[in-house]
């Protein structure tokens, strides 16, 4: 099969488009022939060796850790899959941008979703669902996120929303136009937020997402006063000084399916910036490592 793949640790010009062996479904799995992935923040730290230390690759590396297509195999003991059945859904830690990949956590694709929506939702919407699992009943609730408009901070706000909160996001000006429409109260990032959310929101905070790669997390601490009630999902160095929960994505299906039933109700959809091909992989995780939004992948 054709994958993009990496030999060594680097920057994005390490990558390359090579014949690799296929991967086959185990008990438990499905393979999907792959129609589209994205790059999340994880691929672009392994892909460049930062997580090398404790997170080792066997090298050559196939990246990423999503994906959506079509079943065309199903492992043993599998039920709620058959061949031709088209899902979303994650794989390993780093194993998906290639034509062929297994999934052992999916859910069906929402009529309403295009391929590129769906390729964007895996690993954002099962970390953000993980992470409003963590922090319970949000009904009524003020809920605040550090990183509102990207695909983790809109997952969340989406999922709390269409739980009843009350939803403030953090985001670049340009961006809160977007956080508006889908309804939440946007402010900017940095200095003198605490006094920013005190403005949206004088009866305070009760839970909060710490979700943009920024040194905010003891400021929302600060504002919920509760450690219970704030979680991260990018600083574990903060997480374990300050007490907070770090919440990662688990290759739980119940996730995938929950955010596509608020797919199906048109309460969530995935936010994709840029869409490049198999043979651009150059690019789209030099976009990524740019932060230039949600990067998606095609594929033949």
């Amino acid at each position: 099969m054709r994958a993009a793949r990496f030999h060594s640790y680097g920057a994005p010009d390490v990558l390359v488009i090579e014949d690799a062996p296929e991967p086959h479904a185990l008990a438990g799995s499905v393979r999907i022939r792959v129609h589209a992935t994205s790059v999340n923040p994880i691929d672009v730290l392994l892909r460049a060796g930062h997580l090398a230390p404790f997170l080792p690759l066997p090298l050559p590396a196939v990246p990423g850790r999503d994906a959506v297509g079509v079943v065309d195999e199903v492992g043993p003991g599998v039920t709620d899959a058959q061949v031709g059945d088209i899902v979303f859904g994650l794989g390993g830690v780093s194993d998906t941008t290639a034509e062929f990949a297994v999934l052992t956590a999916w859910s069906s694709v929402p009529h309403g979703w295009s391929t590129g929506q769906a390729a964007a939702a895996g690993l954002a919407s099962a970390t953000a669902a993980a992470a409003l699992r963590a922090l319970g009943d949000l009904k009524g609730k003020t809920f605040l996120i550090e990183g509102a408009s990207g695909a983790v901070g809109g997952a969340a706000a989406a999922f709390a929303l269409a739980a009843g909160a009350t939803v403030i996001g953090t985001g670049r000006e340009s961006n809160h136009p977007h956080l508006e429409s889908l309804g939440v109260l946007p402010t900017t990032y940095g200095p003198g937020l605490a006094e920013r959310v005190l403005a949206l929101a004088p009866g305070g905070v009760d839970a909060a997402l710490h979700s943009a790669p920024s040194a905010s997390l003891p400021d929302l601490l600060s504002i919920v006063g509760d450690t219970s009630r704030v979680v991260t999902v990018i600083d574990d160095q903060g997480a374990a000084r300050l007490g907070v929960r770090k919440v990662d994505a688990r290759n739980e299906s119940a996730l995938l399916r929950y955010a596509a039933a608020l797919g199906t109700d048109g309460l969530y959809t995935p936010r994709v910036d840029h869409e490049v091909s198999l043979a651009d992989i150059v690019e789209a995780h030099t976009l990524a490592e740019a932060g230039s939004g949600k990067v998606v992948i095609t594929l033949p």
